[in-house]
């Protein structure tokens, strides 16, 4: 598991694990909160098709799916 601190996330760098579609390196483009300031979600962005994609935050703590940095 990846210890992540939520508000840090803006523009971090993420490597799939299972790339699909050759889309294999991402950035975080957008941090989504509550009212309370509480990031809930993520826009992850892939580098190569500029397609983008609404997670959530903590799906990026998962090893088998996501690795931090580009790889």
């Amino acid at each position: 598991m990846n210890r992540l601190n939520p508000g840090k996330l803006l523009l971090s760098k993420w490597t799939a694990a299972q790339p699909q579609n050759r889309e294999k390196h991402f950035l975080v483009t957008e941090l989504f909160r509550d009212e309370d300031g509480t990031v809930l979600a993520v826009e992850l962005q892939a580098v190569l098709t500029q397609r983008s994609e609404r997670i959530d935050w903590q799906t990026l703590k998962d090893n088998n799916t996501w690795l931090s940095g580009w790889k």
